[in-house]
């Protein structure tokens, strides 16, 4: 049985929001633009995981799934990340490349959600991605077979340490089943807190070769 003061407590869990609003006038033609800004102020900021973001897909039963991934590289093109492709995203992606991420910036009240269509990563970008990355992040690419069913966590940690010393000398070769998506954007919309919840939220939608921008209610 639930406690019935926690629970009031939650229903009244609430705060003003009172950093500042957003104004059409503040809003530069690219949706990018204003993504790159607001990026850089989550950096400089020094929140948690700035690049942290949500992604939702959906599986073949048309159930939403969502999970925590580090966006890796954004420009014109889109938004990338990178993943096993044997995971659950990686499949229901395959399966529908529709796609919605969200970046939870909380304490600059504010908050992104991107939609749009995936496209998959060219080998010579994930490779060059992958050898970037601090081997033990590379080995621990190999070792999970993500969203695999596994009996024990001793069972990933002696796996880890059996490929530790089979890549002990050289370089570490790129799994097959690795790989990425870039985030072919469709939509933006950007929120900003505002007192008494009259929040600032504007909805960007291609159109063509451009944008459309509108202002949504809160």
């Amino acid at each position: 049985m639930h406690d019935s003061d926690h629970l009031q407590q939650i229903a009244h869990l609430r705060r003003e929001y009172t950093r500042g609003g957003l104004r059409r006038s503040d809003l530069p033609a690219s949706p990018l633009t204003l993504f790159e800004h607001w990026l850089r102020q989550a950096c400089d900021a020094q929140l948690h995981d700035p690049t942290a973001m949500c992604v939702a897909t959906v599986d073949d039963q048309g159930q939403p799934w969502q999970r925590i991934v580090l966006l890796k590289h954004y420009d014109e093109q889109g938004l990338v990340f990178y993943t096993n492709m044997g995971s659950r995203k990686a499949q229901q992606l395959a399966n529908n490349p529709r796609i919605s991420v969200l970046f939870p910036w909380h304490m600059l009240e504010r908050q992104v959600m991107v939609s749009g269509r995936v496209e998959k990563l060219s080998m010579l970008e994930v490779a060059r991605y992958f050898h970037s990355r601090p081997r033990d992040s590379q080995i621990g690419a190999w070792v999970s077979r993500q969203s695999s069913r596994i009996s024990a966590r001793s069972v990933l940690e002696g796996k880890f340490l059996e490929l530790k010393q089979k890549f002990q000398q050289g370089e570490i070769p790129l799994p097959s089943f690795w790989g990425g998506f870039r985030i072919k954007a469709e939509t933006f919309e950007f929120w900003q807190g505002g007192e008494h919840r009259l929040h600032d939220r504007f909805f960007w939608q291609r159109e063509g070769d451009g944008w459309k921008v509108e202002r949504l209610a809160p």
